[in-house]
């Protein structure tokens, strides 16, 4: 069979590695802080009498709960499979296989190279500067990408994107490429968001996602949000039952007042223990903090960096290893996890340094 497969295979596919998520790299574990997850397990109840049924493709529950959330008309509202699924689709409708290509900022969130890579689109980079920023000149000066992506708060960095900077990054593409902002881990860095903008730009749009702050990352419901007539392209290609019915009816529940208010009061609390955290990181005279903290995780560099990953494996303590990231080299990135999980893990790196007197 596998010469059945060699033989039938996309060529474009065959150098492709699969993304290497957190579950893929790790399946096991006692405290999970790898994957930028919320700690928080809320309550949902579901009603099965309608699961004998397909379900509606744009739920009105889901669509409204979150178009009001997130202050835009529901004709500027999609939603998807997880905000994964609104990438995908963006490049399927927007982009030419063979012929066009999109453009991304690294270090940044992966899926947007391998969803391009997939569907045989062209990747160019440009990468931030050394602070993190955009460099905004050399992504200007690529005018011959249909998409382009831009992660804020980006991940992994946990950096802000300066509103100027895309200001003329949008307006540089007004009428010649999208420009996707991904606000996955927004509801940490909400001041910022870009959605109350979209009347200002034809090309804006928007990801976001139920995974982070509203702790539903085994639900994969996201959104895209953008103009009209973007959403009604996406609509030709989005498949016919995207969500389903358990999934809508615990993400239409997750958007009632009642709930959004303990989002917020939940994403206190991560943002308190995030400070905590980050302090208690910085005392290690052997790390370096790295980027910013504005969204639900830190980064930091350590140059024995495989070694204390092993450890901390080993002790079901898992943590992301960003060493392969550009201009990320022996950083580490930890998810704010509950006081618990974070005391622990930082038990476990003081008795590293204790038993093996690992340093610089």
């Amino acid at each position: 069979m596998s010469s059945l497969v060699d033989q039938l295979i996309n060529d474009n596919l065959i150098p492709l590695k699969p993304y290497e998520s957190a579950r893929r790299l790790y399946a096991g574990g006692q405290d999970w802080l790898n994957a930028n997850e919320s700690p928080f397990a809320n309550h949902y109840d579901v009603d099965s009498s309608h699961f004998n049924r397909y379900p509606s493709c744009q739920p009105d529950g889901v669509i409204n709960g979150y178009a009001a959330y997130a202050g835009v008309e529901k004709g500027q509202l999609m939603v998807t499979r997880g905000a994964d699924e609104g990438i995908e689709l963006l490049i399927r409708t927007f982009c030419t296989p063979g012929e066009d290509s999109i453009l991304i900022c690294p270090p940044t969130y992966g899926m947007y190279a391998i969803s391009a890579e997939t569907c045989n689109i062209g990747v160019k980079k440009v990468p931030l500067k050394a602070d993190f920023s955009l460099d905004v000149e050399g992504i200007c000066s690529n005018n011959d990408v249909n998409v382009v992506f831009i992660c804020a708060p980006n991940n992994p960095t946990g950096t802000q994107v300066a509103r100027q900077d895309l200001d003329t990054v949008l307006r540089h593409f007004t009428d010649k490429a999208l420009v996707v902002v991904d606000e996955a881990y927004i509801e940490f860095d909400a001041d910022n968001t870009w959605a109350n903008k979209l009347a200002d730009y034809p090309n804006l749009v928007i990801l976001r996602t139920l995974s982070k702050a509203f702790a539903l990352a085994g639900l994969r419901c996201g959104f895209t949000i953008a103009n009209d007539d973007v959403i009604a392209a996406l609509m030709k290609v989005i498949a016919p039952y995207p969500i389903p019915d358990p999934v809508a009816q615990i993400a239409a529940e997750a958007l009632s007042k009642e709930n959004i208010g303990r989002l917020h009061a939940q994403v206190d609390i991560l943002n308190a223990e995030k400070a905590r955290l980050t302090e208690a990181l910085s005392a290690f005279e052997e790390f370096e903090m790295v980027g910013d903290t504005k969204a639900n995780y830190v980064l930091f560099r350590y140059a024995g960096c495989k070694a204390l990953m092993a450890y901390l494996v080993e002790r079901g303590m898992l943590i992301r290893d960003q060493s392969k990231q550009l201009n990320l080299e022996n950083c580490l990135r930890v998810t704010i996890g509950s006081p618990e999980q974070d005391d622990r893990l930082l038990q476990l790196i003081n008795d590293y340094f204790s038993q093996t007197g690992a340093s610089k």
